[in-house]
């Protein structure tokens, strides 16, 4: 074995005297401030071109918060046009001279930009929206309703069709609420930008989005339409309906205007749709891509 060698060290520094000075400064330091002098800044100007037709679409995708803000934009003015229509041709209201010593509910136009999955436009809708909280209860309405679908059913309804890679349509109800009877007597103002006689109300006939009682009026009708055709209602879930025949089941989500149909019989779900487009003005979507949050 070689014998181990010392360490080489290396030879420590001198030490630093203590008592030596630092050198003095002979140079006076002035700075502009001290002589007076002003010194003008050098502003940089930068300019970003934004695109004007990205500037525009950008504008065209915001939701305006009301009638005032909207109409100078020509495709809310054209949806609410269409929607005022389609209140009309379904007989939704007659006008009527203001009654008095009457309850009156205002009313208010909403916006919604519909988005697809990647975030582009889809469509613009307009609703007329009355104002519930203007209603009386025991005048105009008696009793109201909320149609919420839970949660756990969705994800229920969703596994094993995800798991047998079932189709899952979705449906758009159009003018959903208007198709419920009213059974009570209502009166609201004319919709903003739409008013036809100076004085004048409308006599609702229809249920209308906003009403105490529109969602159980629509899911009333909605119900009928579907036991008719052999659908029942799910015991734990009333917004679940459910089709069985045989080894056959198809089941339909109903959430507000939105409907989710799926099953394991393609036949069986293209027969209920085309069923209930004889009830509703439905939309189909399409299959599912995005509900409720869930994709």
């Amino acid at each position: 074995n070689a014998p181990l060698q010392s360490p080489i060290l290396e030879p420590s520094p001198p030490p630093i005297p203590s008592n030596i000075a630092p050198p003095a400064c002979t140079h006076s330091m002035t700075t502009h401030s001290m002589n007076g002098i002003r010194v003008p800044k050098a502003l940089t100007s930068t300019v970003h071109h934004i695109p004007s037709a990205f500037l525009t679409q950008s504008l065209d995708l915001l939701e305006p918060t009301s009638y005032t803000k909207a109409k100078s934009n020509p495709h809310w003015v054209q949806t609410m046009t269409n929607e005022y229509k389609a209140l009309i041709e379904n007989h939704t209201w007659t006008l009527v001279p203001r009654p008095a010593n009457q309850n009156i509910v205002g009313c208010k136009w909403m916006f919604k930009v519909k988005r697809k999955v990647d975030g582009s436009l889809e469509r613009y809708k307009a609703h007329l929206v009355a104002k519930g909280y203007t209603q009386e209860e025991g005048v105009d309405y008696f009793d109201s309703f909320s149609l919420v679908v839970k949660p756990t059913t969705i994800r229920t309804i969703l596994t094993p069709a995800v798991t047998f890679k079932w189709d899952v349509h979705q449906l758009d109800v159009h003018n959903a609420f208007l198709n419920g009877e009213l059974h009570e007597t209502v009166f609201m103002d004319q919709p903003p930008g739409f008013e036809q006689k100076p004085n004048f109300v409308c006599k609702l006939q229809k249920a209308i989005y906003g009403l105490k009682q529109a969602p159980q009026a629509c899911y009333q009708k909605l119900s009928k339409a579907l036991i008719s055709y052999g659908v029942s209602i799910s015991k734990t879930d009333t917004p679940l309906f459910i089709y069985q025949h045989g080894s056959f089941v198809v089941y339909v989500l109903v959430y507000v205007d939105d409907i989710l149909v799926t099953g394991n019989s393609p036949h069986h779900i293209d027969t209920l749709i085309k069923n209930l487009s004889k009830a509703f003005g439905l939309k189909d979507l399409g299959l599912l891509n995005y509900f409720l949050g869930i994709h």
